[in-house]
């Protein structure tokens, strides 16, 4: 890949989570951070929340494995928007033809379903509360830890989805300190791999609205497993239900979360924004 003149992308969103789309199938090297932010770069590059790599499945059943760089160049783990943007991408190339498929995703089997109309369900695992599954520092798990944080007082949740998340619930999300307090809890040193940061406010129990200042990222149109782990935390508070559509600043995403031992569902569109080639003289 260094050696070609230019790199051929796909640019996409899902929920206005967006996404540089790369086909590393072939054992095509994967991007190196420098390659990363170098295509992140919103004025000199392309601009992404997230870069997706698709590559040849090392897991039998799967069609494709995908693989996640941020806009910094640091590697993360899952993005439930770029693994819609995969499954659509794999079914515009004719490698995903049925209805129900698996990808490979680095926390491991996804299982896709399309909906038609440019919408995927995905499910993305059991979410998980214990601390060492983030990781995060604690003595001993609880339902609610607390921070103080610029002087307030903050409580937060925290969930596994295969990427680490804290969950902090708000009167109004409008009104949150979103650049102030998620990235104040993400360098937190409790949390040594950093983490995802979701404000979350509840409007009934089926309906909440979400935003989410992501690791490496900042704060994104939309966050796919941001929206499953809000979901778990609020619903083992009782404080919502199972099936709760979270409205995001980029658009709506379907959760559905039957028991506490099954997989999170998450349900939402994509959408191809156009092709391009990219000058590989421009990374450093």
């Amino acid at each position: 890949m260094t050696g070609a003149a230019s790199l051929r992308f796909s640019k996409m969103h899902g929920a206005g989570n967006d996404f540089v789309v790369l086909d590393l199938r072939g054992g095509l090297p994967a991007p190196t951070p420098a390659l990363a932010r170098a295509l992140g770069d919103r004025h000199t590059g392309v601009g992404f929340d997230q870069l997706l790599t698709i590559e040849d499945p090392a897991q039998a059943g799967a069609v494709a494995r995908y693989r996640i760089w941020n806009a910094d160049g640091s590697a993360a783990q899952q993005c439930g928007n770029g693994a819609r943007c995969v499954a659509a991408w794999l079914q515009r190339d004719g490698v995903a033809s049925e209805s129900m498929f698996v990808l490979e995703a680095p926390p491991g089997p996804v299982a896709v379903q399309s909906l038609g109309e440019g919408r995927y369900a995905l499910a993305l695992g059991v979410p998980r509360f214990e601390p060492a599954d983030l990781p995060f520092r604690a003595e001993a798990a609880q339902d609610s830890y607390r921070f103080t944080l610029g002087g307030q007082d903050v409580v937060f949740g925290i969930a596994s989805m295969g990427n680490p998340h804290a969950v902090v619930e708000v009167p109004d999300v409008d009104a949150a300190d979103v650049a102030g307090l998620g990235p104040a809890l993400q360098a937190r040193a409790e949390f040594p791999e950093g983490v995802n940061v979701g404000f979350a406010q509840v409007l009934a129990p089926d309906r909440i609205r979400l935003r989410v200042f992501e690791r490496g990222a900042g704060e994104t149109l939309a966050c796919g497993s941001g929206a499953c782990a809000a979901v778990a935390v609020l619903a083992r508070r009782g404080r919502i239900g199972r099936h709760v559509f979270v409205e995001l600043p980029g658009g709506t995403l379907e959760i559905t979360w039957p028991g506490d031992q099954s997989p999170v569902t998450m349900a939402g569109p994509t959408a191809f924004v156009f092709e391009g080639d990219f000058l590989l003289e421009q990374v450093e």
